[in-house]
């Protein structure tokens, strides 16, 4: 009995020890490759431009899919997609048209908000939700096709989904949310951990039956002023997802002041807080541990993010919790 106290006592040392050595915002030197690419869903005689960030590596590698919010496009938030190609990930922007940037792009300013919301239904919802298997399926066919620059060099095996506010709804349906009595469910099961910016509680039925289905690691990040521009979506809201969501491999991260533009680029008209700098550097750190631990299988990061790491990166009024 004391041997073996003793042998977990040594094993939670080297732990915490290997924990601490982990850095999630070190990137390699490799320089970081783009592909414009688009993919043609044969079944819905649909087109879905793609924006793929790798390096260099000599095994196939992790893949994360990225879905756009309400009007962006596949080039929008070039900082996630280059930090997780330097960390050893393919990254694959996705963009979905009938909710992309043509919607506003090239109308007159004072018929734009009314171009979104229209844009914002459940029409776009459902061919968003389709097109990621639909991604993936071409991801698998390049995979395997000789002269293509992604032979090989993919692990389907170990895929990632995440996204932002509509990406995020986006994320939630193809990674394990359900809907309805039924129990309707678009979750793709080759999508093995998803990390969701600006996530939504359903807009129909309680939130605890809708995330019961969810039964693989998820990273949730919001912030304490994430109200959307459209819909009903609301900081208070999006905090309900957290708690609705089974135990096991979830985490929550809740950004002090953090704006709906704040997991962007760039601000967005009718923002009041200043951007702060440091709300991208947890967005990556938290992310890019959650991939490593939940994709790659890395215990240091698992090590990391379930101790004391994250609170190497978040401010003292951020907020942070794992179950």
């Amino acid at each position: 009995m004391i041997a073996r106290a003793t042998a977990l006592i040594l094993l939670s040392t080297t732990w915490t020890a290997r924990a601490r050595d982990y850095d999630p915002l070190h990137i390699s030197t490799n320089a970081v490759q783009t592909l414009d690419l688009k993919i043609h869903d044969p079944r819905r005689k649909r087109d879905i431009p793609v924006l793929i960030y790798l390096t260099e590596s000599e095994k196939p590698a992790s893949v994360v899919l990225f879905s756009h919010g309400l009007g962006g496009s596949r080039s929008g938030n070039p900082y996630l997609g280059t930090h997780w190609a330097r960390r050893g990930y393919t990254a694959v922007f996705v963009q979905h048209p009938g909710s992309d940037h043509d919607v506003w792009q090239n109308i007159p300013p004072n018929e734009r908000m009314k171009a979104l919301e229209k844009a914002a239904g459940g029409k776009n919802y459902m061919l968003r939700v389709k097109d990621i298997p639909g991604v993936i399926d071409q991801l698998t066919e390049w995979n395997t096709t000789e002269d293509h620059p992604l032979c090989g060099k993919l692990d389907l095996d170990r895929i990632g989904m995440s996204g932002h506010s509509f990406g995020a709804l986006t994320t939630q349906a193809v990674s394990g949310q359900s809907a309805g009595r039924g129990r309707i469910t678009f979750r793709d099961p080759r999508i093995k951990a998803a990390c969701a910016f600006s996530p939504s509680i359903p807009a129909l039925g309680k939130p605890e039956d809708a995330f019961s289905t969810v039964d693989i690691p998820w990273m949730i990040m919001t912030g304490t002023k994430d109200d959307a521009f459209i819909g009903n979506s609301d900081a208070a809201s999006r905090l309900r997802v957290y708690p609705a969501l089974p135990a096991g491999g979830k985490y929550e991260v809740v950004l002090h002041n953090a704006e709906h533009s704040a997991f962007g680029e760039r601000g967005l008209p009718g923002d009041r807080e200043p951007r702060n700098p440091n709300h991208h550097r947890v967005i990556l750190a938290l992310s890019t541990a959650f991939w490593d631990a939940h994709l790659a299988g890395n215990p240091d990061a698992l090590a990391w993010l379930n101790g004391d790491g994250p609170k190497s990166v978040l401010e003292k009024q951020d907020r942070w919790q794992r179950k």
